[in-house]
């Protein structure tokens, strides 16, 4: 059971060339597509200049023949996360109906690569997603926005009837994170959060080793990433964004502030009106492990530290330096980041490490081992347990997330990283950004998913939308719940 919150702030309706915002629409009839895979060659990013809006009735002749039907995706969000995921899907069959971006420029990238890697052109090319969402030939959409629009995306489209494929971090904040679920559960639509990791077998192999109690009781759990790639980034003027880009568009629900080319594309990442930096960043995939791991949704208080100690005069706002403890019942957990340096705990960049009474764990991207504890007896040291020497990661991780999902669209059974698996794995993220920015431990009611005894923080939950945009109101039936 989760709970029935019900987010809303009011906003007028949109009018004029973008339409208004959809309405809810009855979840469409369950739609088979190709299982086999296509040898397809890797991909790329997005499609060319925006086309006049309309909604689609043409429905292609694999939509008909039955049995070899094919999925038919629409990107949202052209960048390179997000033409990675389009390219897997492109791999394993699909067929690409429609590019979405603000950015013209983005979108000709993409479309340009995929027509020469995969011989696909889209019939719709636009910088409004809810052009998408009207197109009746869209089974399912891939958003690889920023992370101030994954949220109202991901909603409409489950009210339009669409499944989706929703990069990470699950949302800008807690509370829309609540509201996909929502909508996901109201709408019965499949929903994945790209947490590739979940679809890893040496991850897979990793939690299932702690979860067989080999490792005895676990007192601290450490999560951690050290980017070792990311430097300075110099302070430059605000500017006029160029003519191939809506920025108003791009802005959406976030605060009006004047363009500047920093705030813009990758390096978003790095402002709190659009993302949490490193914590949200990377911390949506080593916490979700964590979670996965110890079978927890999210702790009972957060605090958390930092600042740019490294470069304390760039154009970032989120701290380059950062650590976060969380406490959970009987035991507590670690987050560390670090720009600019590359030596983390276990002499890793990143990583999960889990730490019990036998020994320790210790997983991150290319493989995992076991470390065993020592205990003196008779005034000898022996091994509390068997270690286990490092063992690698194989396959793709990204294409088997993506195959989940698209398995998922057939079955209609929960992905390996369901919407409410991504909204439970972020809640931590969520609550460490919270309490560093308002430098105080935050209390945690899971039941209600609210922050307790402090005002001030619970507004960070959920943040007001910028005018005309809306985050609907979505109640779930008891029957959909869970």
């Amino acid at each position: 059971m989760f709970p029935a919150h019900q987010y809303h702030f009011r906003g007028d309706d949109v009018s004029g060339d973008a339409g208004p915002i959809i309405p809810s629409m009855k979840p469409r009839n369950r739609r088979t597509f190709l299982r086999d895979l296509a040898a397809g060659a890797a991909g790329g990013v997005l499609a060319a200049a925006p086309t006049t809006a309309r909604a689609s009735t043409a429905v292609s002749q694999d939509r008909v023949a039955g049995a070899n039907r094919r999925v038919r995706v629409a990107l949202i969000g052209c960048g390179g996360q997000g033409g990675g995921d389009l390219r897997n899907a492109l791999r394993l069959g699909a067929q690409v109906v429609a590019l979405c971006d603000v950015d013209d420029e983005q979108v000709a990238k993409t479309a340009q690569r995929f027509d020469k890697e995969f011989n696909q052109k889209p019939e719709l090319t636009t910088r409004d997603f809810r052009r998408v969402l009207e197109r009746s030939d869209v089974d399912a959409v891939i958003v690889g926005t920023p992370d101030h629009w994954h949220a109202l995306p991901t909603v409409l489209a489950c009210q339009a009837g669409k499944d989706v494929y929703v990069e990470k971090p699950l949302a800008l904040t807690i509370g829309e994170g609540r509201v996909m679920v929502n909508a996901a559960r109201r709408h019965n639509r499949v929903v994945q959060m790209g947490t590739q990791q979940r679809s890893s077998t040496h991850f897979r192999d990793a939690v299932e080793f702690v979860k067989s109690g080999a490792l005895g009781k676990i007192r601290v759990v450490k999560t951690w990433a050290y980017q070792d790639w990311m430097g300075n980034i110099a302070r430059v003027p605000d500017s006029e964004p160029a003519s191939t880009v809506d920025y108003d568009m791009w802005l959406g629900p976030a605060p009006k502030r004047p363009f500047n080319k920093n705030r813009f594309h990758f390096n978003f990442r790095w402002y709190y009106d659009y993302s949490g930096g490193l914590m949200t960043d990377w911390g949506a995939h080593m916490i979700d492990i964590a979670n996965w791991a110890m079978g927890v949704t999210a702790p009972k208080s957060a605090t958390s530290v930092g600042g740019k100690f490294g470069f304390p005069d760039d154009a970032e706002e989120t701290p380059d330096t950062q650590q976060a403890l969380w406490e959970y019942d009987g035991y507590s957990m670690i987050w560390e980041h670090a720009t600019a340096i590359g030596q983390g705990p276990y002499m890793r960049d990143h990583g999960v490490a889990f730490h019990g009474n036998n020994g320790v764990l210790v997983v991150d991207r290319g493989g995992w081992e076991v470390l065993p504890e020592t205990e003196t007896k008779d005034g000898k040291k022996r091994y509390r347990m068997t270690g286990e020497p490092r063992r690698g990661s194989s396959g793709d991780m990204g294409q088997a997330h993506m195959k989940d999902f698209l398995d998922a669209l057939d079955t209609r059974k929960r992905t390996a990283s369901d919407v409410e698996i991504g909204h439970n794995s972020m809640i931590a993220c969520h609550l460490a950004n919270i309490a560093f920015r308002t430098g105080r431990v935050v209390h945690w009611d899971a039941a209600r998913e609210q922050i307790t005894g402090d005002a001030e923080a619970q507004k960070l939950v959920l943040k007001p939308y910028r005018a005309p945009w809306v985050l609907p109101t979505i109640a779930v039936p008891t029957s959909a719940a869970g």
